[in-house]
């Protein structure tokens, strides 16, 4: 579960939404789920950057511009604002989600068609978009909510009001309800990074060529292995002081790992690691994929502690992020479990670790109903069958140790098993570089920043140091260059120091 960190440290704005939005789709739901099946258990990764923003729409300590135009009588809304409106409230899926309300389709088309919203349109489509973005679930359980839905249109400045004032009700019930499945043991709770950082770069940029030797890299070198080791020992931190203990294991951030950042990890008494297939067979060198290697715990011994290292099933797990929400909901549950089926044939009575490891947000939103139905269905087939039993990764450590061990862990990512998707292009090089410059600034300025300020500032810089940033860089996605410049100018300001003119201007153009 993961979202970069949106808000502008200077103005306590929200510049997106997606925290509070996902908040009311994904988060809560996704665990809630299980309560129907206790025999299924499962382990959630939740993102610090993500947990602390939930909070801070809980205290309501932040603005969201999405969620105050929202609340604004439609009839006072403003041109500039209507023009945000018909821009953005439309950003869902249009097949699997707006399609589904007659009325916020026509309201679709309507704006597709560049004809005239009237005042009860844009009241319709304000309660619409957030509707949308209230979990199916959420929606059914709620009288209020249900008579809301059915209604469907010619709504009353109270009845937006109704559904705006659930949201943070729904926000408010996300950690509890982890506590209250962890406390159980159904579920188990891992951390990342606290502002999801890839760490082998901030090790140094350079070890992008441990994982592809043709990566172009920056001109100026970033390394700075003490902000990998705070990255981790903050996300440590706010893991005890949200759930009352240490946490046993950790999503490198990308499932992004190297020989180099391991003592970090293991410093913040983290037993435990997961990554992708690829990096076993890197590690291993095996030019060859083996199942009967893949499918089981490996230990990491080192002079800083033992690790223990759970590699995904890649296939498996793009299967349900990026294939299955295409089929019908029984083809796509039969046909995974058919996979399994096939694995515990291959396997006979030999006990293994099948590891699917995915997004917790993003690819439900492909799916019809959220993914509920095929949620259900899964884990109903799971409960049933005889040949599997679920489990979490601690839960599994403890009972069936790690046999073999790796010398020396390879670098990459779950993409590709490299770090191409956050350098090597010269959008991403030049983030880097950027990056680099304002890294040497707090260096030489932090004899003139002090107290509340300097802390400001390190916040901001390991805000930079996210990983989403990178992501986008080649991609023309404007959102995230905006919020980079953003964030980077901020740093400046922090710091006394004139903005640089070369952020005035989008990288990605």
């Amino acid at each position: 579960m993961h979202q970069p960190y949106y808000e502008n440290l200077l103005t306590g704005e929200m510049e997106l939404p997606w925290v509070r939005l996902h908040g009311l789709k994904d988060y809560l739901d996704m665990v809630q789920i299980l309560e129907k099946y206790p025999q299924v258990r499962q382990t959630f990764n939740l993102v610090p950057s993500l947990v602390e923003q939930i909070d801070d729409y809980i205290r309501r300590s932040v603005k969201d511009k999405f969620l105050e135009l929202s609340y604004k009588p439609a009839k006072e809304l403003t041109h500039s604002e209507k023009k945000f409106i018909l821009e953005n409230f439309f950003s869902i899926n249009k097949e699997k989600v707006i399609s589904l309300s007659p009325r916020y389709y026509e309201l679709y088309f309507m704006k597709e068609a560049k004809k005239e919203f009237r005042d009860q349109d844009y009241l319709d489509l304000q309660v619409w978009f957030n509707l949308a973005w209230t979990d199916p679930l959420f929606r059914k359980d709620s009288p209020q909510l249900r008579e809301i839905v059915a209604k469907a249109r010619f709504f009353s400045e109270e009845e937006k009001r109704a559904v705006l004032d659930t949201q943070n009700k729904i926000l408010e019930e996300i950690i509890p309800a982890y506590k209250n499945f962890m406390s159980s043991g159904q579920i188990e709770v891992s951390i990342s990074p606290y502002y999801h950082p890839i760490l082998p770069l901030l090790y140094n940029t350079k070890t992008a060529k441990e994982a592809n030797p043709k990566t172009i890299l920056p001109k100026i070198n970033f390394s700075y292995p003490e902000d990998a080791r705070v990255q981790v020992k903050e996300a440590v931190k706010l893991y005890q002081d949200k759930f009352g203990g240490a946490p046993a294991g950790m999503w490198p951030s990308e499932e992004s790992v190297s020989e180099h950042i391991l003592p970090f990890i293991m410093e913040g008494g983290i037993k435990w690691i997961v990554t992708d297939e690829a990096i076993l067979f890197k590690s291993l060198k095996s030019k060859k994929r083996d199942t009967r290697i893949l499918y089981q715990p490996h230990l990491i011994r080192r002079k800083e502690g033992d690790l223990n290292v759970i590699f995904r099933d890649r296939n498996l797990a793009d299967l349900i992020s990026f294939v299955y929400y295409s089929w019908k909901t029984e083809s796509a549950v039969d046909d995974f479990m058919k996979h399994l089926e096939n694995t515990y044939a291959a396997f006979k009575d030999e006990d293994i670790l099948v590891t699917m490891a995915m997004d917790g947000e993003n690819a439900w939103e492909y799916y019809p109903g959220d993914g509920a139905d095929f949620l259900n269905l899964l884990y109903q087939k799971i409960s049933a069958a005889k040949f599997i039993k679920t489990t979490t990764i601690s839960e599994y450590l403890k009972a069936h140790p790690a046999r073999r061990e790796i010398k020396r862990l390879a670098a990459g990512s779950w993409i590709y098993g490299d770090f191409g998707k956050w350098i090597g292009n010269p959008y991403k090089v030049k983030a880097w570089e950027w990056l680099a410059e304002a890294r040497k600034e707090l260096e030489s300025s932090q004899l003139a920043v002090q107290g509340s300020q300097q802390e400001l500032a390190w916040k901001q810089m390991y805000i930079l140091e996210g990983s989403d940033w990178f992501w986008w860089y080649g991609e023309n996605h404007l959102d995230f260059d905006r919020l980079f410049r953003m964030h980077l100018s901020n740093f400046y300001t922090i710091i006394g120091k004139n903005i640089p003119a070369y952020l005035r201007n989008p990288l990605t153009t």
